[in-house]
């Protein structure tokens, strides 16, 4: 029982002990360092021979993150990713098979240990239960790498004492206990690595592998994440219907907070580079959103998929890059030269004449995506414009007619009518996309025709009736997966010498076989689910993809997260001091408050005088005193300078600046009003909850949709909690980092990983920067103002309400100020919220501004409006409700398109020839 002592400097540490005693040995325990690539590469082969392997190691990811298995996951594969991944897995090739072999046959050997168990895992030993059945212990400095063994100064200490044994089995008992497994995904990386190779478009041979090879390497997968299943099946969809009609034309309904940007980015992707593969011309891709989600769409595309896309600035005439600098030329017609690949545009810019409109116009589009579409629709009521496409609309169809792909999204499929479905079902008929809906004769044209039919409320068994509804759109067999339906297509194909390419046929009902007349009578008559034929087999159902959150639920793909909505007085830790602050729903206010409310709806008014001020610009000032007094002064003083404002809401954008005597009068009485209030009652509150709700434990993001605001609670928390690091995550080059009573300019991605390593505890954001935005390590956000959308509310909790969220249940707390046309939309709205919270799919996707002015009857327009949807939806479309994604996980994909040139196919311009 002797303990012998070992130095690098006088001793091959490999050959003298390591290589010595593993050779025929039974087992073979050991506390490693990190878990690298390089584990194993020093005695695989002797490893590879000992029945018995366990290794733990350590991992430096937080306690409540390795809770959660997914995020465990993510959270290592971010870690392993900080390094150059290019080299490193060049260089260290056969290391990884080596180390994929190894895990292969030993499964879970290796184990890795949070740092909340004891700290950081320095410590190095290990048991070796030689072939004779004795045990051998030794204590050292050394990693289980080549380095560690090899080439560092570094000292070991054998023993093998019974004592000694014991003493270090117990240590390593305790944390391979303590430990978690090895994350699957993990084992699948090392796989992944050690065949990775990079490839050129031509070495990809199934267009499936296109979209994995461009981003299996992109900063989502980088760190940790991935698409999830139901994104990839709608890039599967997109390339299925490529292959079935050369162009693309979908439109993609899935409900809010799915991930519908990461969906529309990924299938742009994919058709651009099927595009490049098929040598085909390299035409411009213009990306069509409002105004307040253009920068959203370029942070999203950027930060998750890295492809880098140009934004148009309306008010400076210029293309901006992703952190906001110019990079054109100034001018209107700029717009059609765009230099990136990819161009992102305001879609109220397209809502009004403009020259830049008609230099769009003149372009020939690879592909269009139009966000947020539903705002694309005919006009309603009974004026002689009533009927009439919006100025959105009849853009879109111009545009569309010009276009080989386009790709509609909207959360919102149907809005007040059914038939305003039928605009954008019209939208992707344009052009080459005439296979949508068929000829000008055919009945999918006329929805009141067919939407008994696809309510079910009709049956269709009539033979010849049922011809005019299938041969104009004549499906392609690929275009269902049902086995039936499939063999029906493909029979009236063959009778009638139709190929893959014929959309239509005029041949009579009886030019069919009397075979395939019997297959079409019995589809007539079977069900499926209780659907008919044409309600699952029609063109809504082959151009729409609606995944409902509660279906992904259902099946595992979504996890449930409750949310509790604050200002609540049962859920009120201390009773006393919330009904102190709160009267009901809304924040008690002084009367100096409730003066300058007042003064902000008469500049309204006056506004209105002018005979332009209507619409959402009256109600400026109403809103930005509503978000905080902050805001409203820093406005009213912009504007009484002389200074123009610039308000930018989803379908429309607005320059305002003073011009008569009454409107600066009111903002001055407006001022004077606000600078006698010596405190906020919202920045109360959010103190009460941080410090007496214990929400500050959990973490908290507080949004606002203005600068101005979501600054000013930065500033007024930092000065408050010095020791907080606090975030302010904005738009380009307004993001900080405040701490110990100093702010420093950080980048955004700076700040979201300090949320993910539980650094921050406190995030200010603008909704401007909240797509894309995951901070599932917060458990509580506060609303500091109230948008006019629900939607938007929506979005916002979707930031914390997703996988890696380690609370069963989140808080929610909605600030608005009593007495004022916020606290009443609040009410209407919290009347409406069901189950808690859940707004998904019952109420509009914003509150008109022709419903604020009658507020009395606020309520009775959203029901109006719900009913309408439920009447429109309650019937089933068969819309496809699941779309899984191709066989292959995109995670698998080791044929990796090199990301410098990934970058450079990206980044040709509009202008620029193949």
């Amino acid at each position: 029982m002797t303990i012998r002592r070992f130095s690098s400097r006088t001793h091959r540490l490999d050959s003298s002990f390591l290589l010595e005693h593993l050779k025929g040995a039974r087992s073979y325990k050991r506390i490693a360092g990190y878990f690298t690539s390089s584990l194993f590469e020093v005695a695989n082969e002797l490893l590879e021979a000992i029945p018995e392997v366990k290794i733990v190691s350590n991992v430096d990811i937080h306690p409540d993150d390795l809770k959660v298995a997914q995020l465990r996951e993510s959270k290592m594969i971010g870690r392993w990713n900080e390094q150059g991944l290019e080299a490193e897995a060049l260089l260290n090739r056969e290391r990884y098979r080596r180390l994929d072999a190894f895990l292969v046959q030993h499964g879970q050997a290796v184990r890795v240990a949070p740092d909340s168990i004891c700290g950081f895992l320095h410590g190095k030993a290990g048991v070796i239960e030689l072939a004779d059945g004795r045990k051998l212990g030794f204590i050292g400095s050394m990693n289980e790498t080549r380095n560690g063994w090899q080439r560092h100064y570094e000292i070991l200490w054998e023993d093998e004492s019974a004592k000694g044994v014991a003493w270090i089995e117990e240590e390593f008992d305790f944390l391979w206990n303590a430990a978690r497994p090895l994350p699957e995904a993990v084992i699948r990386e090392v796989r992944r690595r050690g065949y990775r190779r990079e490839v050129l478009f031509d070495e990809i041979g199934d267009d499936e592998d296109l979209a994995p090879a461009a981003l299996v390497e992109s900063p989502l997968y980088r760190e940790g994440l991935f698409l999830q299943p139901w994104q990839q099946g709608f890039v599967t969809e997109c390339l299925r219907h490529y292959h079935n009609h050369t162009i693309v034309r979908l439109l993609l309904a899935d409900e809010v907070g799915l991930g519908k940007t990461l969906s529309l980015g990924v299938a742009a992707l994919a058709l651009c580079l099927l595009s490049d593969k098929e040598q085909k011309a390299r035409r411009p891709v213009v990306i069509f959103a409002p105004a307040t989600l253009c920068e959203q769409w370029q942070t999203e595309m950027t930060d998750k998929l890295g492809i880098p896309g140009a934004r148009w600035d309306t008010q400076k005439k210029v293309w901006l890059d992703y952190d906001g600098r110019t990079i054109s030329a100034a001018g209107r017609e700029q717009i059609a030269k765009c230099p990136l690949r990819i161009g992102i545009v305001s879609t109220g810019l397209m809502t009004r004449d403009s020259l830049e409109k008609q230099h769009l116009l003149g372009l020939r589009y690879g592909l269009v995506i139009l966000d947020e579409a539903h705002k694309a629709r005919s006009r309603q009521g009974f004026g002689r414009d009533a009927g009439t496409p919006n100025e959105l609309l009849a853009f879109m169809r111009e545009i569309s007619a010009r276009a080989d792909h386009v790709l509609l999204g909207t959360a919102t499929p149907i809005q007040t009518r059914s038939e305003d479905l039928w605009d954008l079902m019209g939208i992707l008929h344009q052009g080459k996309g005439q296979f949508v809906l068929g000829n000008d004769f055919a009945k999918w044209h006329r929805p009141r025709e067919v939407l008994p039919i696809l309510a079910g409320e009709q049956e269709v068994i009539e033979p010849s009736f049922s011809w005019e509804l299938l041969r104009s759109p004549l499906p392609v067999v690929d275009s269902t997966q049902e086995p039936r339906a499939r063999r029906l297509y493909s029979a009236i194909r063959q009778d009638l010498g139709l190929t893959s390419d014929d959309w239509q046929t005029a041949k009579p009902f009886t030019d069919l076989t009397e075979d395939a007349r019997e297959v079409l009578e019995d589809e007539l008559h079977r069900e499926m689910a209780g659907a008919t034929f044409f309600q699952r087999e029609n063109p809504l159902v082959r151009h729409i993809v609606l995944r409902k959150r509660t279906t992904l639920e259902d099946a595992g793909l979504l996890t449930k997260v409750g949310v509790d909505v604050h200002p609540d007085s049962s859920l009120a830790k201390e009773i006393h001091l919330f009904n102190a602050l709160f009267e009901g729903k809304a924040l008690r206010t002084s009367e100096d408050f409730r003066q300058a409310y007042i003064e902000a709806r008469n500049f309204g008014k006056a506004l209105t005088k002018r005979g332009k001020g209507g619409g959402f610009m009256k109600n400026l000032m109403e809103q930005r005193i509503c978000s905080s007094i902050a805001a409203g002064l820093s406005t009213a003083r912009m504007l009484l300078e002389g200074r123009t404002v610039h308000e930018e809401e989803d379908e429309q954008e607005v320059d305002l600046t003073l011009e008569t005597g009454e409107e600066r009068t009111v903002l001055q009485r407006l001022i004077d009003r606000l600078e006698r209030i010596e405190k906020d009652p919202k920045l109360s509150a959010v103190i009460h909850y941080l410090e007496r709700e214990k929400w500050l434990d959990h973490g908290v993001i507080i949004f606002s949709q203005y600068y101005d605001t979501a600054k000013w609670v930065a500033d007024a928390l930092a000065d408050r909690y010095p020791d907080e690091a606090i975030g302010l995550y904005a738009g380009a080059g307004r993001s900080r980092l405040y701490q110990k009573g100093d702010s420093v300019f950080s980048e955004r991605e700076i700040l979201k990983k300090m949320v993910a390593e539980h650094e921050i505890r406190i995030m200010v954001a603008t909704d401007a920067a909240c797509e894309g935005l995951n901070l599932q390590t917060l458990g509580t956000l506060i609303n500091i103002d109230l948008p006019w959308n629900p939607t938007r509310l929506e979005q916002r909790i979707g930031r914390i309400k997703r996988f890696g969220q380690v609370r069963e249940k989140v808080d929610m707390l909605n600030l608005v100020n009593e007495k004022t046309v916020d606290e009443t939309v609040y009410e209407r709205l919290s009347e409406r919220m069901r189950d808690r919270y859940n707004l998904f799919g019952s109420l509009p996707d914003t509150i008109k501004d022709e419903w604020i002015d009658d507020i009395e009857t606020l309520g009775e327009k959203m029901d109006e409006y719900i009913n309408a949807q439920k009447e429109a939806t309650g019937f089933d479309l068969r819309y496809t409700t699941t779309m899984q994604p191709s066989e292959k996980d995109w995670r698998d994909c080791s044929d990796v398109l090199s990301r410098r040139d990934f970058a450079q196919f990206m980044s040709t311009g509009w202008g620029a020839s193949r």
